[in-house]
């Protein structure tokens, strides 16, 4: 798997315009950090990042299955404790009718996704000055 993401200044404050997969999007800090709310800030692009892999992972796996998970619904809430470490709660649910089994399945899953995963792994992140 190869990704690439590029972002740019826009000139406004810490609003940046960012192209990933051919998709255009902003990121920005809220009015209250400086920011002009232009867009998601960066943590709100991890939730989200998070919640996509969730959310796609779990409808394909159902499709595997056979199981109709109707319409798929996901809260993510992201908060720190006390020695600063970052805390991920993610609620799901599902119009479709799921037993007990299915559930706990899905959540065994959910737990699993490559987006969970990589960000309990942690990664190897460098840097270099363009050239």
């Amino acid at each position: 798997m190869r990704s690439t993401a590029t972002i740019v200044s826009t000139g406004t404050d810490y609003a940046h315009r960012i192209e990933v997969g051919g998709h255009l999007l902003t990121a920005d800090e809220p009015r209250p950090l400086g920011g002009q709310d232009a867009g998601p800030a960066p943590f709100d692009l991890y939730l989200a990042s998070l919640a996509a892999c969730t959310a796609i992972t779990l409808r394909m796996y159902a499709r595997k299955k056979g199981w109709e998970l109707g319409e798929l619904r996901a809260r993510l809430t992201l908060s720190r404790d006390a020695d600063d470490k970052l805390h991920v709660h993610r609620e799901l649910w599902a119009s479709g009718t799921l037993d007990d089994a299915q559930w706990q399945r899905l959540l065994d899953v959910a737990a699993r996704t490559p987006v969970t995963k990589a960000m309990r792994e942690g990664a190897v992140i460098t840097s270099t000055r363009g050239t």
